[in-house]
């Protein structure tokens, strides 16, 4: 009865709330989510909106709903729609508490201007600039930016643009921000009648008022002349531009009178809270679901939406059948013979033939990069399971996360990073509620499984499942229940040798691997044919540059090195512009100011910049190599000035003797330097042969791709820059960009994922067709079949040589390796040849194995893995200071004051380290902000913080939650123990630390009082 009364409720909530929702709904989208819909309403719906209008579209929709009949669970899925479609303003009326009118007024004010002045925006505005601009700041989906970007001229895509925005959630203020940001001051003053800051302060007024009437009653909320207002609203959208209206729309008071009509309709109401719908067992929905789509099939097909077809090739189905019987599996298919494909057919049939039996049944698919999570779920398991089970999608960046489990447990199929399960396994750990278990799941697939090696994130989850099945063992003598493991599909283009030199070490390599995914490997054997003939082998050749016997610049610069080498009394054993001296540098910093050396500390740091430089010059341009250190100068030499802006003492007393002489050296050889850049003859020859290469390609075809991998972010984006500079490869219609990292370990800046969501998209429309890549576009990234891919002056091993190569997927396409003949990289290619060869015949061996031999080997492994995993548990105890934070305190790595305690130190979303007292700010100084402000989910970054005695970076300004607070990079301090005052530490991430610091707390932060 209760359930009745439910249902009759969200009835009602729709009704009333009719014109509203129908003004905010963008049909198509919702329609892909929702898959209990009669196909054939489906199709006409997409019709009337064709031809009709979206408006006409949502409200077919919505008449449909209410007259029924409707499905069981039709309005948690309706509300998952919506939320899937990032239509925010409808589901906020269905699956949140209801906006006060104060709210809806704003809103509804905003629309109305939006609407009035449609005009001037729609003349004004650059949409792709725009669009970009609103996808960054979340009130655009992708799908979205695909649509504005696909209408003709600039009128209909900002019509279409405007038209999207409004639909979000809190989009006003967004929009109003995304326009400050693009200086356009003549629109928001025509919008708003002032300026930005004055709309904010206005905005800022209402939810004031809207806070103070949180704690009230929604009747006292809702005043009568508040409610005539809503009423009476008629915006019709001046010249007729926005498919938006409001000529129907109702306030919350009408549902409101609904509800309490009948003082049993309003308690029910109040029961029928929408978290309770989306929160009923598993167990119990389950059922629901099987009663509807198993009892009565002919009635569940009517109701899904279309799915691709979806049939495997014969080779496909070889690898696939073992997994397909149920069994776990790693199957190896080179990239571009559809892996993915393979493993949504086996997660389909998986979970059809557990449901079918009455058994639970839930997939997780594992990636190891944020971009893949998106890619698996939009172009390979929605698509093709959307039609009877719920996909859902939750990485790094994705607010859903601190909710993992609920959804989790709402999903049939759930597409993660491994790092989001590796936390929540942790959570349960400690508190089984708050977290999930393996035992959730009944079948696991991982992604690129080659990483589930000693360290990885995949590792430490198989661990887990290795040491259940090892209980299990114990529980079936015991004759008690056994905990279920979920089956374990792996996928992998190349498991590689791990470094192997001979037959035997690469086997055991593969078994390890098969071990520690308790898995035997399957490749194509009977099918190698149809796999040969379906996967793409490029034309390989390489390009050998020949080193120049001159380089002026370079020998100034090992002239530089040299004469700081002896200043500081340092005589490295390694060859200059190597990376073995890059890490003898490293080392040697650390350990400098480790032992309090000061002069050798800084001296190391420099040197590692100058053979930076050397590197960047063996790759790049000298101009290059010049500029990577006069940025490192000019940063120097700023943050000296800094010091001196306080007053007291002169710039000279406070620079150091150390810091005075590197300067000097740079600025004095500065000019000569400079005149030796511009000698073109001394270029490095590597940029001819690559400039030939590409040249070559594009020439030939007109509808060329290509990829261009290089070692680091600084050559990949000077390689792009020196592209955009070169006319010979715009005449040839060349469109380049670069594509890097989001992580943010290095000294140059990186790319975001919605960054690098934006390139890959450009480069799969045509509007790019060259990317210049670090490794991050190595593996799994669904980047558009290439006619050319160039690994420049890069070593790698035969995994990534794989990866890499299998971009090249176009018809006649060519695998090019440059390099310079002294670099050794043509003769590690061969060896990567040799090792990809050996890599096959190793799998081919373990697939031979005698099974009784394969099975002991495999625990011989798994139990070496689990040995090693708790004496290094053991270790990291005996590391953890927990009990008293206090046993340890900072120095300045540069000039070893003491900056803080460890009691000093509270952590912000377990990884920011932040120092809340207000004291502590008298020992740096804020410096201006090299990327402007880096916004995050719910804070941002204002710049970098220096010591105020020797000018050395400690971190950054962060903003969170409208606190300032200073955040601490580890790498940047000495580490010293109570007990052990002569074992100093440099660790270069605060994990490494093993000590637990207690959460911020605003309590603690006594910069209010300032």
């Amino acid at each position: 009865m209760q359930q009745d009364n439910s249902d009759e409720i969200h009835r009602n909530t729709i009704v009333a709330f009719k014109p509203r929702l129908c003004s905010l709904i963008q049909v198509i989208p919702v329609l892909e989510n929702m898959h209990s819909l009669n196909q054939e309403f489906k199709e006409e719906l997409q019709a009337k909106v064709a031809t009709a209008g979206n408006l006409a579209g949502a409200r077919a929709l919505l008449d449909h709903i209410i007259s029924g009949p409707r499905w069981l669970g039709w309005f948690s899925e309706f509300v998952t729609a919506l939320r899937k479609a990032e239509n925010t303003q409808a589901e906020m009326y269905l699956a949140e508490s209801l906006p006060a009118p104060q709210e809806e007024v704003k809103y509804d004010t905003c629309v109305q201007l939006v609407q009035l002045l449609s005009f001037q925006l729609l003349e004004k505005l650059d949409p792709k600039e725009t669009t970009e601009k609103c996808f960054s700041a979340e009130i655009c989906s992708l799908e979205d930016v695909d649509v504005i970007n696909a209408k003709q001229g600039n009128y209909e895509a900002n019509r279409e643009l405007l038209s999207r925005i409004t639909k979000k959630k809190d989009w006003y203020k967004v929009f109003f921000r995304v326009l400050h940001e693009l200086e356009k001051k003549d629109l928001i003053k025509e919008l708003t009648g002032g300026t930005y800051e004055e709309f904010i302060d206005g905005m800022n007024e209402v939810d004031d008022v809207l806070a103070n009437h949180k704690s009230s009653s929604l009747d006292d909320c809702v005043s009568s002349e508040m409610t005539e207002q809503h009423n009476s609203h008629d915006v019709t959208g001046a010249n007729g531009y926005l498919d938006i209206s409001y000529s129907e729309a109702s306030s919350h008071s009408d549902l409101d009178a609904n509800f309490t009509k009948s003082p049993e309709n309003h308690d029910c109401c109040e029961e029928s809270d929408t978290d309770a719908s989306f929160t009923k067992s598993t167990e119990n929905h389950d059922c629901c679901r099987e009663s509807v789509e198993y009892d009565d099939e002919s009635t569940s097909q009517d109701r899904a939406s279309p799915v691709p077809i979806m049939t495997l090739r014969d080779y496909q189905m070889e690898v696939a059948r073992p997994a397909l019987d149920g069994e776990n599996i790693i199957i190896c298919l080179p990239t571009g013979s559809g892996k993915t494909r393979v493993a949504v057919y086996i997660a389909r049939n998986h979970l059809d033939k557990r449901r079918k039996k009455g058994l639970p049944a839930k997939v997780i698919v594992l990636v190891n990069k944020v971009p893949l999570v998106d890619q698996h779920y939009r172009t390979e398991f929605h698509p093709y399971m959307k039609d009877r089970y719920r996909v859902n999608k939750i990485s790094g960046d994705s607010k859903l996360k601190i909710s993992f489990h609920r959804e989790v447990m709402e999903s049939d199929v759930m597409i993660c990073t491994a790092q989001i399960l590796e936390n929540s396994l942790l959570r349960a750990e400690e508190d089984e509620e708050e977290g999930v278990q393996l035992s959730d799941f009944s079948l696991l697939i991982i992604d690129e499984c080659h990483h589930t090696q000693k360290g990885s994130v995949y590792n430490s989850i198989m661990i887990r499942y290795l040491q259940q099945k090892r209980e299990n063992k114990k529980l079936l003598k015991l004759q008690e229940p056994l905990v279920p493991l979920p089956q374990i599909l792996g996928l992998t283009a190349s498991p590689g040798v791990g470094g192997a030199k001979e037959k035997k070490k690469a086997e055991e390599h593969i078994l390890k691997i098969c071990a520690n995914l308790d898995s035997k490997i399957k490749t194509v054997q009977e099918h190698k044919a149809q796999l040969d003939n379906q996967v793409k082998h490029p034309d390989k050749r390489v390009e050998t540059a020949e080193d120049n016997d001159k380089s002026p610049f370079g020998d100034k610069i090992k002239d530089m090195m040299k004469t700081i080498e002896a200043f500081s009394v340092l005589y490295p054993p390694n060859e200059y512009g190597s990376q073995s001296y890059e890490q003898w540098a490293v080392q040697t910093e650390k350990s400098a100011a480790k032992e309090g050396n000061r002069k050798q500390h800084v001296c190391a740091q420099h040197l590692k910049k100058y053979n930076d430089a050397l590197q960047i010059y063996d790759t790049i341009r000298m101009n290059d190599a010049l500029s990577h250190l006069e940025k490192f100068y000019n940063e120097e030499r700023k943050r000296a000035f800094m010091l001196n802006e306080s007053g007291g003492a002169s710039l000279s007393e406070k620079i150091d003797e150390t810091d005075r002489f590197l300067t000097n050296l740079f600025f004095e050889q500065k000019k000569e330097l400079k005149k030796l850049a511009e000698k073109e003859e001394y270029e490095n020859d590597q940029l001819a042969k690559l400039r030939r290469s590409i040249m070559e390609q594009f020439t030939r075809n007109n509808e060329a791709r290509g990829i261009v991998f290089t070692r680091t972010r600084q050559s990949a984006v000077a390689l792009c820059q020196w592209i955009d500079e070169n006319e010979k490869f715009k005449e040839v219609g060349i469109q380049a960009h670069y594509i890097i990292g989001a992580g943010s370990n290095s000294d140059y800046k990186s790319m975001t994922q919605n960054e690098q969501k934006k390139v890959i998209h450009k480069f799969s429309t045509g509007e790019l067709n060259l990317l210049i890549a670090t490794s991050v576009a190595e593996e799994g990234l669904d980047i558009k079949e290439c006619n050319i891919v160039i690994l420049y002056g890069l070593t790698t091993n035969e995994i990534a040589m794989m990866q890499a190569r299998g971009r090249a997927r176009a018809a006649e396409s060519v695998f090019i390796v440059v390099a310079s003949r002294s670099s050794g990289v043509a003769d590690h290619d061969s060896v990567n040849v040799f090792r990809e060869n050996m890599m096959y015949k190793a799998i081919q061996k373990v697939q031979e194995m005698d099974p009784k031999l394969y099975s002991k080997k495999m625990e011989e492994f798994q139990k070496q893995t689990i040995a090693e995993r708790k004496v290094k548990k053991k270790k990291d105890l005996l590391k953890v200071y927990q009990e008293n934070p206090s046993k340890v305190t900072f120095l300045c790595a540069k000039c070893q004051r003491l900056v803080c305690s460890g009691v000093d130190i509270q952590v912000i979303e377990d990884m920011h380290h932040v120092v809340p007292d207000a004291k502590f700010k008298n020992l740096y100084k804020k410096g201006e902000n090299k990327n402007l402000q880096e916004k995050y989910a719910g804070y941002q970054t204002n710049g970098e913080i220096i010591c105020n005695k020797c000018a050395r970076p400690w971190g950054k300004i962060m903003v969170y939650k409208g606190v300032e607070l200073p955040c601490l990079n580890i790498c940047n301090f000495v580490i010293r123990y109570e007990n052990e005052p002569l074992t100093n530490d440099m660790l270069d991430a605060w994990r490494d630390l093993r000590i637990r610091f207690p959460p911020f707390s605003y309590l603690s932060d006594d910069s209010d009082d300032d």
